[in-house]
């Protein structure tokens, strides 16, 4: 019996950004507001698995694999903050239409095939802070980051000496559009 392994589909933020977004958190947050996600780990998940034997994870990879979709590009230009989750978080005002199907197909294949989906509506997010118990000052519109997705990633979910690692383990391209 092989052992499971804790997964999720997401888009993976390009390190470019990645080292921007963690600037701009260090200038616009308090140093106390929260654990900051190391910049390797920021990411828009688009269906979390859980913990998958190694049967079902071949399965889901064959049909993440059989998904044929036109990439789309995020801008990220909006931020919040959920306190019951504590988790303060970057996203998009308007989610473009292919990230939403992308992640529609994603968590409907997971369901089909025994993952337990959030019956939460989708709201793309990377998390910036986690553990943020009280509220912090979200700041003022105007900020913006822009990429192309061109690919969506399986990712497997590990805690190792004391840190949760996210390590890519399959990529699919998305259609050129």
């Amino acid at each position: 019996m092989s052992e499971s392994k804790r997964l999720f589909f997401a888009v993976e933020i390009p390190k470019p950004i990645q080292k921007q977004l963690v600037q701009w958190r260090a200038d616009n947050f308090p140093a106390d507001a929260g654990i900051p996600v190391v910049a390797a780990n920021l990411h828009i998940t688009l269906a979390f698995l859980g913990d998958v034997s190694e049967e079902k994870q071949r399965a889901l990879a064959a049909m993440a694999g059989r998904i044929r979709q036109p990439g789309f590009t995020l801008n990220l230009d909006d931020a919040g903050q959920w306190l019951r989750s504590r988790v303060v978080w970057l996203g998009t005002r308007q989610p473009p239409r292919g990230l939403l199907q992308l992640a529609n197909m994603l968590r409907a294949q997971a369901a089909r095939s025994g993952c337990y989906q959030s019956p939460q509506p989708f709201h793309p997010h990377l998390t910036l802070l986690r553990n943020a118990a009280q509220a912090v000052p979200i700041p003022a519109p105007g900020f913006l980051w822009t990429f192309p997705v061109t690919e969506f990633v399986l990712y497997e979910s590990r805690f190792v000496r004391g840190r949760t690692k996210y390590t890519p383990l399959q990529r699919w391209t998305l259609n050129e559009s």
